[in-house]
Parts: structure tokens; sequence; C-alpha cells
């Protein structure tokens, strides 16, 4: 059986108007990714992988090129419906965790909820919130406010929040950027349990080889071209 793909990127080009001119950050590049794939996006600083990452996850529009997110062509879609796929369909985790510091973790945990439409997913969200909790080892953190939490809790509240809307892809951007060795150790494994438990489709952008390599595909970017694929 065929495995089905879940994202389909066609010579995609990205560029930016620059002080100098026009600065052509990705320069057709194109890439399969099948559901429940692990994939890592490597490359140096510069290379294009956050700009990639960012028009994967409807952040931004490429230039040119066509990306198709679950059969869905999202040059097609208004900034509304791209929004509502960003809510729906895909999750972000950051190397900054962006938690609400005035906010309690189960509290920042449902903040994406409170966008959605689905009131069945609004009244299941507690639940599911708290079972991911505990399933991340932050049983006993849930009325906890970030500024309570190490490094390495807060990057896993951000999993369990990008996770909430049960999203069938998950990017990750330099998730253990700001986490010493043992955290990002553990932070790379949670989010392969994940990937596997889940069934959610794992993206991630990374500098550290280490946890590139525990993703099941790596593919490098270098000066905006896809260039190798391991």
């Amino acid at each position: 059986m065929t495995p089905e793909l879940i994202l389909k990127i066609a010579n995609v080009t990205q560029r930016f108007d620059s002080g100098a001119g026009q600065v052509e950050v990705l320069k057709g590049v194109s890439l399969e990714v099948t559901r429940g794939e692990s994939l890592a996006i490597i490359g140096p600083s510069g290379s294009g992988k956050s700009t990639l990452l960012n028009i994967i996850g409807t952040l931004d529009r490429p230039t040119n090129g066509e990306v198709v997110l679950a059969g869905q062509n999202l040059n097609q879609l208004d900034d509304l419906q791209l929004a509502v796929v960003r809510n729906r369909q895909v999750g972000f985790v950051f190397q900054a965790h962006f938690l609400l510091p005035q906010c309690t973790v189960l509290e920042n945990v449902l903040v994406p909820t409170l966008a959605s439409n689905d009131a069945a997913l609004r009244k299941a969200a507690p639940e599911r919130a708290q079972r991911l909790l505990k399933r991340v080892g932050l049983s006993d953190r849930f009325s906890h406010r970030p500024g309570q939490l190490s490094g390495g809790e807060r990057q896993r509240v951000a999993v369990v929040r990008a996770l909430i809307n049960q999203p069938q892809l998950l990017l990750a951007d330099e998730p253990t950027g700001a986490l010493d060795r043992a955290a990002s150790e553990q932070l790379a494994q949670l989010l392969l349990e994940l990937n596997r438990e889940e069934g959610v489709t794992l993206i991630v952008v990374t500098h550290a080889l280490d946890l590139a390599h525990k993703m099941g595909r790596v593919v490098e970017l270098n000066d905006g071209r896809l260039v190798q694929t391991k």
C-alpha cells in the first residue's frame, strides 16, 4: 500500500525585498512528506529552513510554487481560510516557548482551543489537555505558572499546547535550541513518541545533528536549495 501524502511542496520560491534589492531565500524547493512521517530539515544559518517551515505552516505565502496540505492547495485559500488551517491542522513548537506568564500550565495549553468553532473539540479539550500533560510527565504541574517551571518543562507544555487541537502536522523550529543536553534528549524522545502515539506528522528544523538523525528522514537546505536527502 502506497503511503498517503500529507504534504506536497512543488517548486517553491521565496523572495524578500531588501535595501539592496530582492533576496531569493528559497530557490525552487520541492518536497513530499507522507502521513505519520518524522522529518528533519537541516542546513546552515540563512539557508531558508525557517522560511520553508513558515510557508508549510501558512505563516507566510510563497512567491511562487505550490503547497498542498492534506489534499488542499493552500495557494487557493484566503487569509481567513489559512488561519483556520493553521489553528486546526498545524501545531507549532518554537525555540522560545511563548507561554503566557500570567496563565497556569493548563490554561496555556487550552489557549488554541479558544479560537475553535468546534464545540465538541472545545468540550473535550480540558480532558485531552490533562491526559497529554500527564503523558509528558507534568501531572503535578497543572496549576503552576511558566515561571515556576524548568526550561525543559516549559518546552513540554509548548508541545502539549501544539497538539491540543489534534493537528495533522506538528512543526518544530529549533525546539531544543534553548535547552541543555539532558532536556534536549528528553524532548527529542518525547517528540518521536508523540509522533507515533498521536499519529501526527513531525517536521523539525534544527542545527542539532543528533536530533536530526533521530528522525525517520533528513533533508538539507543549502543556499535556498534542497541539496541532499538521507
